[in-house]
């Protein structure tokens, strides 16, 4: 048997049929940057995401980018955020001239600890940049506490996120920006890159259109030096075909989640890795599934890859001990939690249209493994 970490074609194929009357329909319209499908596709994600205003983008590094950019984050300022993540979280603020303040994660979650984030507050920090991990919002209640007291602007990282909650809460709707990714593996991809930014303040929605077209509200009139950044007519239409499939594609990859919960228990496993965290109060969306194996990740990995099983390591490297990021300063152990999550996770496949069968094969093999 073959179980690959995702499968996008079965998902593509399904929807083939629509998705080429929707691309047709933009070939025949000759209009392919911005344009009215970009315009209902915002809509259609602002209404998703509990949020005033939704402006897209060509990327979810670009979003996070824009972001900063909108909340005036410049050379010489700082911005708290974690090491345990994918890299645009901590370039984009270097790009701005900005350092990036690290904080270290939740060894359950994977997410900011929130405890040891107000000791690392200064009168540089410009904003506190939480990043929702594999599907599960970070403390954002607690984090919202802090940000009012010390009045610092939040900007959530929710491209693994999109449809995730807290209290009822959703990522996007919980801070002055969200950022997300459309790339092609999110649990809402584009076919291409693609991303979006969700905002209930009027006046950074509309720093933000601007920001994506070089700063300009007019042709050839710049108020901001902004970038090139537009969401394409083509993407939009694709996604626009998507949407109204994710909450049933969230939902298959919850049941995934708890069927492999129940396997690893009947296969007495939970006492050998240690399976996700999901928060109380929380909706939990799976964008991966992670599980923690101490001492023998790599082991695991390539056994897995040896019996035809897709897997993955997010992250091998804490972002803090990435070569470009050398110059800040940071040592092993500075922070010890995101250096254990880079030597001990691995994501296991949880694509909506994995079988029971394939489930049942990859919890096989591992019990295997361990034997």
């Amino acid at each position: 048997m073959k179980v690959p970490l995702l499968d996008l074609k079965i998902q593509n194929d399904a929807l083939r049929p629509a998705i080429d009357a929707a691309i047709k329909k933009v070939l025949d319209s000759n209009g392919f940057i911005l344009g009215s499908e970009v315009a209902e596709l915002e809509k259609e994600l602002a209404e998703y995401c509990q949020t005033r205003f939704a402006v897209g983008c060509a990327s979810g590094t670009d979003a996070l980018l824009l972001a900063l950019m909108a909340l005036d984050v410049a050379d010489g300022d700082e911005v708290i955020t974690t090491p345990y993540s994918f890299f645009a979280t901590a370039s984009c603020i270097t790009r701005l001239g900005a350092k990036p303040v690290f904080v270290d994660i939740d060894p359950q979650t994977y997410n900011l600890d929130v405890a040891q984030v107000a000791a690392k507050i200064t009168g540089k920090t410009k904003a506190i940049q939480p990043v929702h991990l594999f599907g599960q919002c970070a403390e954002m209640n607690s984090l919202r506490e802090i940000g009012v007291k010390y009045r610092i602007p939040l900007v959530e990282d929710a491209a693994q996120a999109i449809g995730s909650e807290e209290a009822g809460e959703r990522a996007g709707n919980m801070s002055a920006i969200g950022c997300f990714s459309f790339y092609p593996s999110k649990n809402l991809g584009a076919m291409g890159d693609a991303g979006f930014m969700t905002t209930n303040d009027e006046a950074l929605a509309k720093k933000l259109f601007a920001l994506r077209v070089h700063g300009s509200f007019e042709r050839y009139y710049h108020k901001w030096v902004g970038l090139n950044s537009r969401l394409d007519a083509m993407q939009a239409a694709i996604l626009r075909v998507k949407l109204p499939y994710l909450d049933g594609w969230t939902a298959a990859r919850q049941r995934n989640a708890a069927s492999y919960r129940a396997m690893f228990a009947d296969a007495g496993l939970i006492e050998v890795i240690n399976l996700p965290l999901e928060r109380e109060n929380v909706r939990h969306i799976y964008n991966q599934f992670v599980i923690r194996v101490p001492n023998r990740r790599d082991e695991l990995k390539n056994f897995l890859s040896e019996n035809n099983i897709g897997s993955d390591i997010y992250y091998p490297v804490s972002l803090h001990r990435q070569e470009c990021f050398a110059y800040l300063g940071y040592q092993a152990n500075d922070f010890p939690e995101s250096e254990r999550a880079s030597r001990e996770t691995l994501a296991l496949p949880i694509y909506p249209e994995l079988t029971g069968e394939q489930q049942s094969y990859v919890v096989s093999k591992i019990t295997e493994f361990f034997a």
